[in-house]
């Protein structure tokens, strides 16, 4: 079973940025591609991002288009969200997910991914 552990989640003022970075464990991180999922208070879970194995396809929630980027760094086994412009809307457990295929595709649902990190928060104040 892989593990996947979020870091870098925290309280930030509208406007701010912050970075979440994920690290599965295990060596076959590259073969996989990775997706960030939020769940805001009293909602349900939603897609964020998704970056193919290779990184040359990235996939984004419209609410967070051009705000949020997410990236990968395949040999140090990690991929990132950067997140800017924060709003308070954006306030959710965030989630990184490994996706369930080894291909080079960005998958959007929830059910395309079956290993999930623990979650970090972020709140974002107004």
């Amino acid at each position: 079973q892989v593990q996947l552990v979020e870091s870098g989640g925290g309280l930030v003022q509208a406007g701010g940025s912050l970075r979440l970075s994920c690290a599965p464990s295990g060596r076959t991180f590259s073969s996989y591609a990775m997706g960030w999922f939020r769940r805001p208070p009293g909602k349900e879970r939603e897609f964020v991002a998704a970056i193919s194995r290779s990184g040359n396809r990235i996939q984004y929630a419209d609410t967070v288009k051009g705000r949020f980027t997410i990236s990968r760094d395949n040999a140090k086994n990690t991929v990132y969200l950067q997140m800017n412009s924060l709003k308070p809307e954006d306030t959710a457990i965030y989630y990184c997910a490994r996706a369930l295929f080894p291909s080079d595709y960005t998958p959007m649902l929830a059910t395309e991914y079956n290993n999930w990190g623990q979650g970090t928060q972020v709140t974002v104040s107004s």
